[in-house]
């Protein structure tokens, strides 16, 4: 019995209005470092399908920057502490964890010998430290210069060392060292200075902030040099960056436009993101050949110079929790949906995705499933909408439930639902039944084969085995558990229905009797257990939970089982389906999709 993670389908970068994020690439230009959560995403450039993840933090991280020799990297977080990790092992091996502020660390660099790391954020009066990277020794001098958090630092990439910082108090420090001293503030903002960046060649530095404006000042002494555009952006400046020869400088801005500027003739070239909320530009990086921004909405646009109105390519997926799970019939297309309403189908067989366009729920979508005429997804505005697979869009069609949709369930001849107060069942997109019910009513399975049987979850720790017949629903029987039903399937040959509960347990239940297979009741789980899922031959079920562990249990030996310790870790398992008897996907409150190989 073995099991082995194939691939890992990386969340986007986590995005809040008003606040710019970081982005840094390693000293090869290969890979892509970002932060979501309590996670640190490390993302192949060149195929972002390919994706790795560390998770040693255990509150939200704000930056992670890798050392200009390549061989570590080190991620701040909300309360100030700061962890330098290997990046040559696979283990991500921990050198060293300090906390060299006691406040949320907001962007963080390192000398140009990977001997010296300076972090700047909000430190409850102290805003900035720099320390050695294998002592934690602080390093001489004063980063005193500002009253307010700063949101940016930047080193100078050669000598003699230099520190810019960009604070909240509408200004940039320039420090000289080590021992670093203060030298000047420089008050050409008006606003909050969001971004400073030194060029490669150490010769400038540029600064940009919420008053849509960028300064160039000289690297070494910090004069100013010039001002790009007059202002540059009619939108805050969130992020700057710039070309590997220092000649040409990135922007993005509130304004939903991302510009090149030539340093020295100051004519820029303006991309046109879009026209939404969601189309703000909150981060940018220029890596070799590759210019990347990040919206609003998580989306990592590839710029391409040759042709400003269409981008190379856009990447998409969810930057919040994914709440569930479908898979196509041709095992082709997998769909996951999100706690912020969002939809995205991944191809299976690359890794590539697109985010479902059109008019959803807009906000949490708690259920999904996949008919002949289409997707059809539930939401907390108490109605199922649809999508159509081909256009990848909904498609307009819309119906309402009165009440909250809690799960949705498919049959040949109809869709059946069940709410916070009723049982649904829906025939061309009408209710031509509803059931009260006096118990929350939580999940919700129909068994295949021609089968009149329903079953029904509820927080009453009860399984509900209904016959569906011409719109009418009669109750056959119950089966008890000792926690409310979460999550339960009838298997692919209709011979079994399995169901998980809030105390741990996983329980199959033979038909037509719904007698406990084997008489045994799994319980390795340590929490509430989410989702099931049969595999296609109906021998194995996986089962996911908030203690972040997948279980694989076997019906022909019931006595042994899988266990996939950490398969999200610290997050919960949100969803789970079977590409084939041996591969297994999960999603998880980390936003993450993952597949793995089993074998029994």
């Amino acid at each position: 019995m073995s099991y082995n993670n194939v691939s890992v389908w990386a969340c986007l970068p986590r995005t809040q209005r008003g606040q710019p994020i970081v982005l840094n690439v390693d000293p090869k230009g290969k890979k892509l470092l970002y932060a979501n959560n309590n996670s640190v995403i490390i993302r192949d450039i060149d195929n972002p399908a390919i994706a790795d993840v560390y998770t040693e933090h255990s509150v939200q991280v704000n930056v992670a920057q890798y050392a200009p020799s390549g061989f570590y990297i080190c991620s701040g977080d909300q309360h100030g502490k700061v962890r330098i990790w290997d990046t040559v092992n696979p283990e991500k091996l921990l050198k060293a964890e300090y906390q060299p502020i006691g406040g949320a660390i907001r962007d963080l660099c390192w000398s140009h010998d990977s001997q010296r790391i300076c972090v700047a954020g909000d430190g409850r009066g102290k805003y900035a430290h720099v320390f050695m990277m294998d002592t934690g020794a602080s390093v001489k001098g004063d980063l005193a210069g500002h009253t307010k958090a700063i949101n940016s630092v930047s080193w100078k990439p050669t000598r003699p060392f230099r520190i810019v910082t960009g604070s909240e108090d509408n200004k940039v420090a320039f420090f000289e060292g080590p021992p670093f001293t203060f030298k000047c503030t420089k008050s050409d903002h008006t606003k909050f200075v969001q971004t400073v960046r030194y060029s490669p060649n150490g010769d400038y530095f540029a600064t940009g902030g919420f008053d849509g404006k960028i300064f160039l000042y000289e690297g070494k002494d910090g004069e100013l040099k010039k001002e790009l555009g007059s202002p540059a952006h009619k939108g805050g400046v969130y992020a700057v960056s710039w070309s590997p020869d220092s000649k040409k400088l990135l922007s993005a801005s509130g304004d939903k436009t991302c510009k090149i500027w030539d340093i020295e003739s100051g004519e820029c070239t303006e991309f046109t993101m879009g026209t939404d909320v969601e189309d703000q530009q909150v981060s940018c990086i220029w890596v070799g050949d590759h210019l990347l921004t990040v919206a609003l909405s998580g989306f990592i646009t590839y710029l391409d110079p040759n042709n400003p109105s269409k981008p190379k390519k856009i990447i998409k997926g969810h930057n919040k929790p994914i709440t569930g799970v479908a898979l196509s019939a041709d095992l082709s297309n997998l769909y996951t949906t999100g706690v912020d309403g969002t939809v995205t189908v991944w191809d299976v067989a690359t890794g590539d995705n697109d985010r479902i366009s059109g008019k959803g729920h807009g906000n949490h979508v708690s259920s999904i499933i996949i008919r002949n005429d289409g997707v059809y997804t539930s939401g907390i505005d108490d109605t199922i909408k649809v999508i159509d697979p081909v256009e990848r869009a909904y498609n307009g069609r819309s119906i309402s439930l009165g009440s909250q949709p809690k799960m949705i369930a498919s049959r040949e001849d109809c869709i059946v639902a069940v709410t916070t107060k009723e049982i649904c069942v829906i025939r061309d997109d009408k209710k031509v039944g509803c059931f009260p019910i006096n118990w929350d009513g939580l999940c919700i399975a129909c068994n295949g084969m021609g089968s009149d049987e329903i079953a029904v979850g509820g927080a009453d720790n009860l399984v509900h085995i209904y016959t569906l017949k011409d719109n009418t629903l009669t109750e056959k029987t119950t089966l008890q558990h000792l926690g409310a039903i979460t999550d339960m399937a009838y298997s692919p040959d209709s011979r079994y229905l399995v169901a998980c509960d809030s105390n741990r347990k996983v329980i199959a239940y033979s038909l037509p009797s719904y007698e406990v297979c084997n008489k045994i009741e799994w319980g390795f789980h340590n929490a509430r257990v989410n989702c099931v899922a049969w595999s296609p031959d109906s021998k194995l079920v996986a089962s996911g939970s908030l203690d972040t562990m997948i279980i694989i249990w076997s019906l022909s030996q019931p006595t042994k089982h899988i266990i996939i310790k950490n398969s999200h870790p610290q997050a919960q398992i949100t969803g789970l389906v079977w590409l084939s008897n041996s591969r297994v996907v999960s999603t998880g409150h980390d936003g993450i999709v993952k597949s793995w190989d089993v074998k029994f």
